[in-house]
């Protein structure tokens, strides 16, 4: 929810959002540990990824909604290879250059992996005879 509000000292006006917390979410790491989801976290790994591409900051927010609602639905608790995995695919239908980025680094691949999933991003062109 956007509220508008003033001081009441200096009445400047300024802007609040309110969003509903009803209950604590946590990502399960790897190692087994439980760590708070952050939604601040998620929305800047996606930024970087997307940086400089022409991606809207509401296409990234509904992204991190969605991974957001996934771990609600799971009890609390969502993990962390599903959010890597809900972060590519949804990267995937947003931007393939920020998807490529975010594989990159989130999959660890060298230059022949990277080649491999542009390879699999680009349609198959046949040489016209």
């Amino acid at each position: 929810m956007r509220r508008r509000r003033q001081c009441s000292s200096c009445e400047h006006r300024f802007t609040t959002y309110e969003r509903c917390d009803v209950q604590a979410l946590f990502v399960l790491k790897r190692d087994g540990r439980r760590q708070p989801f952050d939604r601040i976290k998620l929305r800047g790994g996606l930024e970087r990824a997307a940086h400089k591409r022409p991606v809207h900051a509401e296409a990234i927010d509904e992204l991190v909604n969605r991974i957001e609602a996934a771990a609600v639905r799971g009890g609390g608790e969502i993990t962390a290879a599903k959010v890597g995995e809900m972060c590519l695919s949804g990267l995937r239908r947003i931007d393939q250059v920020a998807y490529l980025q975010f594989a990159a680094v989130y999959r660890q691949l060298d230059v022949t992996d990277v080649q491999a999933e542009l390879d699999s991003l680009t349609p198959n062109l046949t040489p016209s005879p």
